[in-house]
């Protein structure tokens, strides 16, 4: 973000709103390999400029890697992650999203109405993209992009997200840079899930910058 504002000559901005939400567009094309739910190579690259693919990490990475990285990135259950790992290992190479699918579909039991993959599908989705990465990187440059008195306003959908924002809120908020508007996060009503059920998980947090 600093780079892009450079380019236009700008230093400062009076407030941000970011939707940490992916572009649903390119979630639900088959081609860019992000669902389970269609087939399509193991892709799931935001820019596909970049090189790293998730069928690169799923036959690279061994058992444990895959594991940690089930966990960390997609708060998948330790022994589940663990049993979902040992089993792309034994089955590689894997190529499509069905076939991570049906593999895990295989050895790991339905939640509710969660297909049991979703969690390993984010946690590739964000490695890939290392979104965390990119998420730290735009908070430790919003102090000094904001000008006093500006806003910064975040929508995040994953608890991981959340909790990154919620960290950087409360320490600029104890170091003084920064004062909170809202005492707790906002989620959406019932009226708008209904109208838009992709934002059920949505949660909105604000600052002012002095």
């Amino acid at each position: 973000l600093p780079a892009a504002l450079a380019e236009m000559g700008i230093t400062q901005v009076d407030g941000l709103l970011a939707d940490l939400g992916p572009n649903r567009a390119q979630l639900t094309v088959p081609e860019r390999g992000f669902s389970f739910a269609a087939d399509g190579p193991l892709d799931m690259r935001l820019d596909r400029s970049q090189p790293l693919t998730a069928a690169a990490l799923v036959n690279s990475l061994s058992w444990k890697e895959l594991a940690a990285l089930f966990c960390q990135q997609g708060e998948e259950r330790r022994h589940i992650a663990e049993t979902i790992a040992r089993a792309i290992v034994r089955a590689r190479p894997l190529r499509t999203t069905r076939e991570l699918a049906r593999l895990i579909e295989e050895v790991a039991p339905r939640r509710g109405r969660l297909h049991p993959g979703t969690r390993v599908f984010m946690a590739l989705r964000r490695a890939v993209n290392r979104e965390a990465e990119e998420l730290e990187a735009l908070l430790a440059a919003l102090p000094g992009l904001i000008k006093p008195g500006g806003r910064v306003v975040m929508i995040s959908f994953m608890s991981l997200e959340d909790r990154q924002v919620k960290q950087a809120f409360h320490r600029w908020v104890r170091e003084g840079r920064a004062v909170r508007l809202l005492k707790h996060v906002v989620r959406p009503s019932e009226q708008e899930v209904r109208l838009n059920p992709a934002s059920r998980s949505g949660r909105l947090r604000v600052v002012q910058f002095r």
